[in-house]
């Protein structure tokens, strides 16, 4: 299990940590005949030989290379405008089950307590801090894209990216209450939230930024106690 977990770690930043916007725009126009697309590929093998520490994977990381590679290309020739939430979902449950295929067939594993007892905690952690960081808010700009585009804010100004980073806060702070057991304090949390963007609700008298608004916040905080719940049944299963 921990080199699974290892795996979809090095998936989870080949993707969403290493992979720049800029890149994902390229290979939407450019398709197979874009560069970032084999660079985006290459870094996936890369970071499975780095994440493993082995050597004698290179095999492995060669067919999950070759893996993405067809998905992405898929993915991207299949998916229109209109379908992108619907194909992000599907390219990554197709990637996610590529590498459970390969891990699988790799190694061969016994799932039974002695594998689990090796101590994964570190990687648990690992791959839940950039679940929340990175990929949950890729995932939620995606789920709510349809929303997001009826929304006017062109006569309004906001910092730079400052609610991407107000989102990763709140889910590692909601992700921090939940694995110290300090439940009252996501209370506490919604509270403070529900009083700043307060003031912004009732400025600006539109029904749809009030809905978008607390769906968001209710989505990202489901996704943090989710999170944690996980977390706290992995490890207290495989521990």
């Amino acid at each position: 299990m921990i080199l699974l977990t290892k795996l979809i770690l090095a998936h989870f930043i080949g993707d969403f940590l290493l992979q720049p916007k800029s890149w994902v725009e390229e290979k939407e126009i450019k398709k197979a005949s874009s560069p970032k697309l084999y660079l985006h590929v290459l870094i996936h093998g890369l970071l499975i030989l780095l994440i493993l520490w082995n050597f004698e994977y290179w095999l492995l990381a060669l067919l999950l290379m070759l893996s993405h590679g067809i998905i992405d290309v898929v993915k991207i020739y299949a998916q229109k405008e209109a379908n992108k939430p619907k194909w992000f979902l599907a390219d990554q449950l197709l990637h996610l089950g590529s590498i459970l295929v390969l891990w699988y067939l790799w190694f061969n594993p016994v799932l039974n307590l002695t594998e689990w007892s090796k101590n994964p905690s570190v990687w648990v952690y690992a791959v839940a801090i950039l679940f929340l960081t990175k990929v949950s808010g890729i995932l939620m700009q995606v789920l709510m894209y349809d929303w997001s585009k009826i929304l006017d804010d062109s006569n309004d100004e906001s910092l730079n990216n400052a609610g991407k980073y107000i989102g990763i806060l709140e889910r590692l702070f909601v992700f921090t209450f939940v694995i110290t057991g300090n439940w009252e304090a996501i209370g506490f949390l919604l509270a403070a939230k529900s009083v700043f963007r307060f003031g912004d609700l009732k400025e600006s008298k539109d029904r749809k930024l009030t809905e978008y608004i607390l769906i968001g916040t209710l989505l990202s905080f489901a996704i943090a106690i989710a999170t944690g719940m996980l977390v706290l049944k992995l490890i207290e299963t495989w521990i």
